[in-house]
């Protein structure tokens, strides 16, 4: 019972996956003394790098024996179309670095209702009723964001060549 309780099932990418994670825990471990210092004087408790050296070294002991457990388990195939599907799953962070870096030019509303009707066709939704729900989608968030919550977003460069009045009001609330 006990034995089935602690057993563990491995996907392929794991042995992969634990050693990119105790690479990068290493990594962030290594530039600490270049993020944070000690700081002479201070409390122990108080010091500006305190929690972040022991959050990082937890993540580099867990990292590690992540590594020993994806050593020791059984092999399973499969592991290419896991780091495939890992890759395509970039993608997705590929669309908001693109999103990030189109709002400036754009503007925030045509370009948050552009891409929520674009990732639904994206994902498969060829619908008339879903496209039009991703783009209500899009405009309420524009809406709440920077109406509702005044969130300082960047006006698109396109704003500039508005009219007065629908120009500040585009920069403003849009």
């Amino acid at each position: 019972m006990v034995k089935h309780l602690l057993k563990r099932d491995r996907h392929p990418g794991d042995l992969v996956f634990a050693a990119c994670f105790l690479l990068l825990s290493l990594f962030l471990l290594s530039r600490l003394g270049h993020e944070t210092s000690w700081v002479g004087g201070t409390a122990w408790y108080a010091q500006p790098m305190l929690w972040p050296a022991l959050s990082l070294a937890g993540m580099t002991v867990f990292a590690l024996l992540n590594v020993c457990g994806a050593v020791v388990s059984d092999r399973r195939e499969g592991r290419g179309r896991e780091m495939l599907l890992w890759c395509r799953s970039i993608e997705y962070a590929c669309w908001f670095m693109l999103y990030v870096w189109i709002v400036p030019l754009m503007g925030y509303l045509p370009t948050t209702v552009i891409f929520a009707a674009s990732l639904a066709l994206r994902t498969g939704y060829r619908d008339r009723t879903t496209i039009s729900a991703a783009v209500l989608v899009g405009i309420a968030i524009v809406v709440v964001f920077k109406g509702v919550l005044e969130v300082k977003i960047p006006a698109g460069q396109v704003y500039e060549h508005l009219p007065g009045g629908l120009r500040n009001f585009m920069i403003q609330y849009m």
